[in-house]
């Protein structure tokens, strides 16, 4: 669904939003103090204006009160974040995200009324350390203490198996579940336990870290056995 969506604050964090948000669709309408972050993000989004989110009066002009989603980019100045966030809840602006750096900053955030308060630097840190110990996954999303989401391409030892036979579901040796298969222009949503995988198959996939690595190393192990076997 096509969303109205502002973006307070063209930090890295905040043009990356921006742009990714633009690029999926939403009219997107970013807002910064200074001016030159304005100018280089103005041709990839829908409306980018030199303004200060913290002016009630400017953000009433801009009709903010009318967009569907706030997401406060604004990091490090602590104080402007908090008046932002606090601005675009008077103004009715329905769900409002906001950036915090430390826990402080998120616990002052989440009492002021942010409906959803994200951590960026840590997130992206957290996600780095546990994707760079899963071998061949291409992206890792933590969702939970030690559980995630993993995207990797199928080896080819697993291709022509069924998932239960692979030890996927709940009940399975791996407790991952399959949550999507990519096959060339086709997705399947949550496939059923019957399901054959295919060579050069993507699928995404849930479970614990711990679970998701030992998946992948077996997967390596019987990959590397292979060339002997069939040499025999």
């Amino acid at each position: 669904m096509k969303r109205q969506i502002i973006v307070a604050g063209l930090g890295r964090f905040g043009i990356s939003l921006a742009t990714t948000l633009s690029a999926d669709g939403h009219d997107v309408l970013a807002l910064d103090s200074d001016e030159k972050r304005v100018q280089n993000i103005a041709s990839q989004i829908t409306h980018a204006v030199q303004a200060d989110a913290t002016n009630e009066a400017i953000l009433k002009e801009l009709g903010v009160q009318n967009f569907d989603i706030a997401i406060v980019a604004i990091g490090e100045e602590v104080k402007n974040s908090v008046l932002s966030t606090i601005l675009f809840k008077k103004m009715g602006v329905p769900y409002v995200i906001a950036r915090a750096d430390d826990e402080l900053h998120g616990s002052i955030l989440e009492k002021i009324g942010a409906d959803s308060v994200v951590y960026p630097e840590r997130e992206m840190g957290v996600r780095t350390a546990q994707g760079a110990t899963l071998t061949r996954v291409s992206d890792y999303m933590a969702v939970a203490p030690s559980y995630g989401i993993a995207k990797l391409k199928v080896p080819e030892v697993l291709a022509g198996q069924k998932l239960a036979d692979l030890g996927f579901g709940p009940k399975g040796k791996w407790e991952a579940v399959v949550l999507l298969i990519q096959r060339d222009k086709e997705i399947l949503v949550t496939p059923g336990q019957k399901e054959v995988l295919k060579k050069d198959d993507v699928i995404i996939i849930a479970g614990s870290h711990d679970n998701l690595e030992k998946l992948l190393i077996e997967a390596c192990e019987k990959e590397e056995k292979q060339p002997s076997r069939s040499k025999s």
